[in-house]
């Protein structure tokens, strides 16, 4: 056991491990916005308000795509990737998976547009004036069905939003969803950045260049790790540990694939120093 231990490749095995538990994740991000959208379109909605709600589940599933694709072109195919069939195959992946990560942009924009525009729901100060009327309090993603035996102590605000039909929110929670919303945004734009300097390396190495001014700018993209990390610690703020959780767990997942870069990186200049001796 111990001589099968030390033949067994632990980077391989730490990486695994992470792709392992961010497919428990996904399972996780299913139900609770199974969940989410069970109140706030509990009154129907159309096929893109529905997709919406599901926008991280679907997001997801891109994000699974692209690392995959990854971890084929920069640690499994090797040589493969040298046939353009192979090549084109794995890029046209990729290529679907921004697709779904362009609705991922547009369904954050739509939420962040939704959010800014709600104002006060006139007439009413209370909540026992919504009680028994299928409506949800929502607040920090939780929601509760507003009942008369509920409804004074939800809150005891007098200001009160309609961020849905039949979903409603207080003044404390308003400034929450708009906190949400913004960071949503923020972090669909980051990781599309971060993984576009990805993309960037990942070219230039497959011209075997390992150095310049793009390389460079595909370094600097990666600071935007240290974005991903602020929004994991605002989710910690917000009560939201898996979310957190879930955040550093992709940030392994894709640092992973830049150990497979860096390595791939030293192999080309290794050649290129043969071939100059």
């Amino acid at each position: 056991m111990a001589g099968r231990w030390q033949r067994l490749d632990k980077g391989q095995l730490i990486k695994w491990t992470v792709y392992s538990l961010l497919i428990v994740n996904w399972g996780y991000y299913f139900f609770e916005e199974l969940y989410i959208s069970s109140h706030v379109l509990r009154q129907g909605g159309t096929f893109l308000e529905w997709t919406e709600e599901f926008a991280t589940t679907i997001d997801n599933f891109a994000w699974f795509g692209l690392l995959f694709m990854f971890e084929l072109e920069t640690y499994v195919l090797d040589e493969s990737m040298e046939k353009k069939s192979v090549r084109w195959s794995v890029h046209g992946m990729r290529l679907v998976c921004y697709l779904f990560l362009a609705h991922t942009v547009y369904a954050r924009v739509n939420s962040m547009v939704d959010v800014l525009v709600v104002d006060p729901s006139p007439g009413i100060n209370s909540l026992c004036q919504l009680a028994d009327q299928e409506i949800s309090f929502g607040e920090n993603y939780r929601y509760e069905i507003i009942t008369g035996k509920n409804c004074t102590a939800l809150s005891d605000d007098t200001e009160f939003y309609m961020l849905e039909p039949s979903v409603v929110t207080d003044s404390a929670g308003f400034e929450l969803e708009k906190k949400h919303v913004y960071f949503d945004f923020q972090d669909a734009i980051m990781w599309l950045l971060v993984v576009w300097a990805i993309e960037l390396a990942v070219w230039l190495q497959n011209r075997n260049i390992t150095g310049g001014p793009l390389m460079v700018v595909s370094h600097a993209a990666r600071a935007g790790y240290v974005v991903l990390f602020a929004h994991a610690v605002f989710w910690v703020w917000a009560g939201h540990w898996v979310w957190a959780w879930d955040q550093f767990l992709w940030i392994a997942g894709f640092w992973a694939i830049e150990h497979n870069v860096s390595e791939w990186r030293e192999e080309i200049i290794e050649e290129k120093e043969e071939l100059t001796a």
